[in-house]
């Protein structure tokens, strides 16, 4: 059942007080009979795809859950689908329509990093909390008082690779990258890590979405001394690099980072993505929560129920849906039945010790990541599956 916190209290009578004044004019402010209506930009067509799909079943699936339930504070819970194509100018497109002909109380996504900072322009100016489910660091680096974010950021993730490279001596490494938003942050990142962790960037090479032929950046790394490929890369392009780098005779390992904690990746490289590392949060073997913990029990009921529905297991862009939906639930929870966008991204930015997939989430007016680097795993892809590295 709804529970209505102190804060919770003295917002509904802030609410109660100003809603006329505040959304009279403007209509923000839904009806009792209305649903709780939350927009939801992801990229289902395009290089992304891979990660919006199991995203969009996550937020359909605990869509139906929460409404089953009764909704929140007597109304149900309704997502306003838009697929970005993976292309910013779209996902602008469908943020304007989702805020200004839908009226939207929120907005979840987008599945990128170029295209949640695309839309960042429809944010300021609506008011609108968005809680983003992409990786880049410049989403909440780049700090905006209603935009949140549910993945690890690269500034968490990159030294966490960086160290495990330099643990097991591999110090001269070969970077790839993508030229998208989440391949330029991680490119930033690794650049600037890399001497502080005692690595050189022997070999630097980019790649752009859509590419099908990596031979070239490949053939480059082969020819220098690199002792490592690190690649940074969220598209299906990743698989192209996997095969070129197989029938290249490169035997150099290749790590990366969650971009490419997903199925497609494991389905589209077959024998070229075994003993490919990289690093993600705990959901891609939840013993790795700890089976006594809470967020092993959160992460159990989740994966038997998506693994019910959709006949396969969660990946971690699943994961970082049902942390983004239920953020947003749970700050619509502690509101009253009336309230205003505004009023929602505060009860957002107050959510404490919310344990999801991805890990344990505390904003606070200065973090609107919340995680830590003690959520992270490395992996090694073996038989086709992830197994924990050791």
């Amino acid at each position: 059942m709804p529970r209505l916190t102190p804060r919770g209290v003295l917002v509904a009578a802030v609410a109660a007080a100003a809603i006329a004044a505040i959304l009279g004019g403007c209509g923000r402010s839904a009806a009792s009979a209305e649903p709780h209506r939350i927009g939801v930009i992801v990229s289902l067509t395009g290089s992304y795809a891979g990660l919006g799909d199991p995203e969009k079943n996550a937020l359909i699936m605990e869509q139906e859950r929460v409404n089953d339930e009764g909704g929140v504070n007597g109304r149900s819970i309704e997502l306003v689908f838009a697929d970005d194509g993976t292309d910013e100018a779209r996902a602008v497109t469908a943020a304007s329509k989702l805020i200004e002909q839908d009226r939207v109380v929120a907005l979840i996504g987008a599945t990128g990093t170029g295209q949640s900072m695309a839309i960042r322009g429809d944010i300021r100016r609506s008011a609108v909390p968005q809680v983003s489910m992409a990786g880049g660091t410049v989403i909440t680096d780049e700090f905006d008082e209603n935009v949140f974010q549910t993945p690890w950021s690269n500034t968490i993730v990159v030294p966490f690779v960086l160290d495990y490279l330099r643990e097991r001596g591999l110090t001269r490494v070969a970077l790839l990258t993508d030229a998208g938003g989440y391949g330029k942050d991680g490119h930033a990142i690794v650049t600037a890590e890399a001497p502080k962790a005692g690595l050189e960037i022997v070999e630097d090479q980019t790649f752009k979405p859509g590419d099908t032929d990596m031979t070239a950046q490949l053939t480059r790394i082969k020819g220098s001394d690199a002792e490592v490929i690190l690649m940074w890369a969220a598209g299906k392009e990743a698989v192209t690099v996997a095969n070129n780098r197989e029938q290249l005779g490169i035997d150099l390992p290749l790590v990366g980072g969650p971009g490419n904690a997903r199925r497609e990746f494991i389905q589209g490289a077959e024998e070229a993505a075994e003993g490919f590392v990289l690093c993600a949060g705990r959901i891609l073997v939840p013993g790795a929560y700890g089976e006594d913990t809470e967020e092993y029990r959160v992460a159990a009921d989740f994966i038997e129920r998506y693994r019910e529905k959709f006949g396969k297991d969660p990946d971690i862009f699943a994961g970082h849906a049902y942390d983004a939906f239920h953020i947003v639930v749970e700050a619509l929870r502690r509101l009253p039945r009336e309230y205003a966008p505004v009023h929602l991204r505060d009860e957002i930015e107050a959510t404490s010790g919310f344990v999801g997939i991805g890990g344990t989430f505390t904003f606070s007016p200065t973090d609107h990541n919340g995680l830590s680097a003690d959520e992270l795993v490395m992996y090694r892809v073996e038989n086709g599956e992830w197994v924990l590295e050791e």
